[in-house]
């Protein structure tokens, strides 16, 4: 074979790499520089701020090119790591207010609602009773400063999606016995895969496609820069309780608040995250290991191939890799708000109850929320007590009910579903009014197929397939 000259004296292949980051580092700097100078005179030292983070994620991307955890360090947890929820003292009436005090409360609200379908912020598709996401929000925390004569704050983390329809919508609160305040989060560039350049290149509106909220582990770096934090800290606020807007369980718990305050000082928990019981339908979502003797949260994403049915090793960072309207492919960097639990000595997870978790990602998930399931109570929802079991159903709905308002559009009323296992409908079905669901129900319409299911039909334990107008039932 022929010898190159000089071949055995070019880098090796970490010095080269290491040569390639240093470049693409000191890339990234100068054109986020010169997209600074595009930002508004107002929005120059915030935008300041928000890439210094990204720089520092943008590091660790070029950095972390193997995976961030080692499956043989991780361990499963001690049993004091996982504290039961129905081993919660109950907060004597008369420290109520003294906990509530201590409290601040946000809600992650920068996403939009595109995915079921809506346009604008997700919090203002209606839930219950012409009560939206944010509605029933605001209304939960009313009630607790009036039950208990404390001003909660109630605190919108927005993203540069959301900020403006959200901030029209906040004026009909006026009148409500709720302090509301908001700070956005990060805007992010996303970056060009080939380049590993920013795509953007001003703040021009028409570049916005060029932009992304870079997930809700941006909370901290956001809030802190908000100068929210130092108001808070100085009024004598304690504890910040984070969840999704979406998240119709997780509402003020005193059980859990008590816990945090009542514990001594030196060792009262620094963070604390709630875990539930995962079911069927979790197939994806993260889990609590200890490693390194320090609580961590392990995503799905991280989980090695052979450990998994699929997906790889990665980053504990999220990588997103998508394709804009204009074919170019594009990275987007994100962190998750649970995984600063590694970050803190003085760590615990909670079992909490599944009713704790709630989250309307799709309209399967608005289907169980709307119905005879739940009752809602002062903005809260709480489980039927004519259910006979605590489960909550699985429910699968197929494309065509995807967008909310189709999903309208395709039940004349919600179906009874208290005694509901498990529901799958796929194809052309629609409802009638007063319909009830029983046990394991499946409904298939074929291509070209049309099922109509009658006002007061009851389906238990059945399948249904083919081409109905009518069913007997």
């Amino acid at each position: 074979p022929a010898y190159v000259k000089g071949h055995r004296r070019t880098p090796s292949d970490i010095e080269f790499r290491d040569a390639m980051r240093k470049d693409a580092q000191s890339a990234m700097s100068k054109e986020l520089n010169k997209l600074l100078m595009t930002a508004p005179p107002g929005l120059q030292d915030r935008v300041r701020k928000e890439f210094e983070g990204f720089e520092t994620l943008f590091a660790r991307f070029l950095r972390e090119t193997g995976p961030s955890v080692e499956w043989d360090k991780l361990k499963l947890l001690a049993p004091e790591s996982i504290r039961k929820y129905g081993d919660l003292p109950t907060p004597d009436t008369k420290d109520i207010k003294n906990l509530l005090d201590k409290l601040v409360v946000i809600k992650l609200n920068g996403g939009l609602g595109t995915s079921m379908g809506c346009t604008g912020p997700k919090s203002a598709i209606q839930v219950r009773n012409e009560l939206t996401f944010l509605d029933l929000n605001v209304q939960q925390i009313e009630h607790l400063n009036k039950i208990y004569g404390v001003d909660v704050p109630f605190v919108l983390m927005n993203s540069f999606n959301t900020d403006d329809d959200t901030q029209k919508i906040l004026r009909k609160y006026s009148q409500i016995q709720v302090s509301i305040f908001t700070f956005n989060q990060s805007r992010y560039p996303r970056i060009n895969r080939d380049t590993l350049m920013p795509v953007p290149r001003s703040f021009a509106e028409d570049s916005i496609e060029g932009w992304f909220p870079p997930g809700h582990g941006d909370v901290y770096n956001s809030f802190f820069n908000s100068g929210l934090l130092d108001k808070f800290i100085s009024e004598g606020k304690k504890y910040v309780f984070i969840s999704n807007i979406d998240n119709m369980g997780a509402t003020v718990d005193l059980g859990i608040l008590n816990f945090l305050l009542q514990s001594p000082e030196s060792s009262s928990p620094e963070f604390v995250m709630e875990v539930t019981d995962k079911t069927r339908a979790d197939v994806k979502g993260g889990t609590l290991v200890e490693y390194e003797g320090k609580l961590r949260l392990l995503e799905y994403a991280q989980v090695p191939a052979d450990h998994t049915e699929k997906q790889t090793m990665q980053s504990e960072m999220i990588v997103s890799v998508l394709t804009l309207d204009n074919g170019m492919n594009v990275i987007q960097l994100e962190t998750a708000v649970g995984a600063a639990i590694k970050s803190f000595d003085r760590a615990v997870g909670i079992n909490v109850p599944r009713s704790r978790f709630l989250p309307v990602k799709t309209t399967s998930d608005l289907l169980i929320v709307m119905s005879n399931l739940y009752a809602m109570k002062t903005g809260s929802l709480e489980m039927s007590p004519k259910r006979s079991f605590p489960s909550v159903p699985l429910v699968k709905l197929g494309n065509q009910f995807s967008k909310v308002k189709d999903f309208l559009k395709r039940f004349a009323s919600i179906p009874d579903i208290l005694e509901l296992d498990h529901l799958t409908v796929a194809g052309d079905v629609n409802f009638g009014k007063s319909v009830s669901l029983r046990g394991t129900v499946i409904i298939i319409a074929n291509h070209g197929e049309k099922i109509d299911i009658p006002m007061g039909a009851i389906l238990e334990n059945k399948i249904v397939s083919g081409n109905l107008r009518i069913l007997d039932h």
